[in-house]
């Protein structure tokens, strides 16, 4: 049986900004009675939801000027400073090459925009999100008790979290490298957001993220987490992450944040229309399918799994509209190019998460 809740509302991710937490958690924060709480949820789902409206309408009026490029090979990084408020991009505090400024925040934007640079040029041979070499721009300090970190289509914005729930969103590695493949996805497929397309455009952000902080780390298969937001969680939160690919639904199990109700198997699927008809819940089954396929290859997961997964994202075979089984298929066509041992390891990882593949 084919799941899927596509629908007229679909839209590209260049449109819709992509955030590292979804909706449905924030939503029941919002409903938590601590106001350290419930009021910097709500402030954040209020301030996500006038980021979509702007995107669209940054979208019908036409794309911006191209920005001056450095030379392919070389990052071109800026990072500002909002100062808590939400006009962006704020005031640029650091500039590539510049040293160490006294904000925390700033270095770390600064250097997680550098590990995926480094991790995609190196292990995949792409210059910048784009390909191209494009600048890495990023804006830290958005508003005050911001509970998120989004990619707008053209640049990062973190949030310094509440402080209860949620810490300093520009600490995690993997949640740069995640929101900055929405980039990389925008400039390739741009799958839709939404149904299992949408799910699929979560799934690759997760896939790379986890890629680059393993990269950045030196880790095999086997020595890494598979956790993403790792860093996220403040000290007394029942968990451990947003989001596990190991074990997808273990990665919290919180009074406020809930239980994880990531699926790792088709026949959990989640039906819904929220979150873009469950983009971040159901992206747990591609998840696992993709830590199935590294961990059987072993050694570090970026030298075949995560290259068999970049090859389809730009082969320009992946249709914006694309389901489970038909991205399935084409890793398992992928896979067959490198050898037997990749092409028995993805069919084997998308048969255990019941995803059809046709072979």
């Amino acid at each position: 049986m084919t799941h899927d809740i596509r629908g007229s509302s679909i839209r590209s991710v260049a449109t819709t900004p992509c955030a590292i937490v979804p909706p449905f958690l924030l939503n029941r924060l919002a409903r938590a009675e601590d106001p350290a709480v419930h009021e910097p949820a709500r402030h954040t789902l209020a301030l996500d939801a006038a980021q979509r409206v702007q995107r669209r309408l940054t979208a019908e009026i036409g794309p911006t000027a191209a920005p001056p490029r450095r030379a392919p090979g070389h990052p071109d990084r800026t990072v500002c400073d909002v100062e808590h408020r939400q006009e962006l991009p704020g005031r640029r505090i650091r500039r590539e090459g510049e040293a160490d400024v006294p904000d925390t925040s700033v270095n770390h934007a600064y250097d997680g925009l550098g590990a995926t640079f480094d991790f995609y040029l190196r292990t995949l041979s792409r210059s910048s999100i784009d390909g191209a070499g494009l600048p890495l721009d990023a804006s830290v300090h958005f508003r005050r008790g911001y509970d998120n970190a989004f990619w707008d289509g053209e640049q990062m914005v973190f949030g310094d979290g509440d402080g209860r729930i949620f810490g300093d969103f520009t600490q995690s590695p993997d949640v740069i490298g995640h929101e900055l493949t929405h980039g990389v996805t925008q400039y390739t497929a741009n799958l839709a957001y939404a149904g299992q397309s949408g799910a699929l455009n979560e799934h690759l952000s997760d896939v790379f993220g986890s890629l680059v902080e393993q990269y950045a780390k030196g880790e095999t298969a086997e020595e890494a987490s598979w956790l993403i937001g790792e860093e996220l969680l403040r000290p007394g939160v029942q968990g451990v992450a947003l989001r596990s690919m190991r074990a997808p639904g273990t990665a919290y199990d919180d009074d406020e944040l809930g239980k994880d109700p990531q699926p790792a198997h088709m026949n959990d699927y989640v039906l819904t229309f929220a979150d873009n008809g469950g983009v971040h819940s159901n992206s747990g089954i591609p998840n696992h399918a993709f830590y199935l396929a590294a961990t059987r290859l072993g050694g570090h997961a970026w030298d075949r799994a995560g290259r068999i997964w970049y090859d389809v994202l730009t082969s320009g075979m992946l249709a914006g509209d694309a389901d489970f089984a038909s991205f399935a298929r084409l890793t398992v066509d992928a896979a067959g190019t490198y050898g037997p041992q990749e092409h028995d390891a993805v069919l084997r990882a998308w048969d255990a998460v019941g995803v059809p593949t046709g072979v």
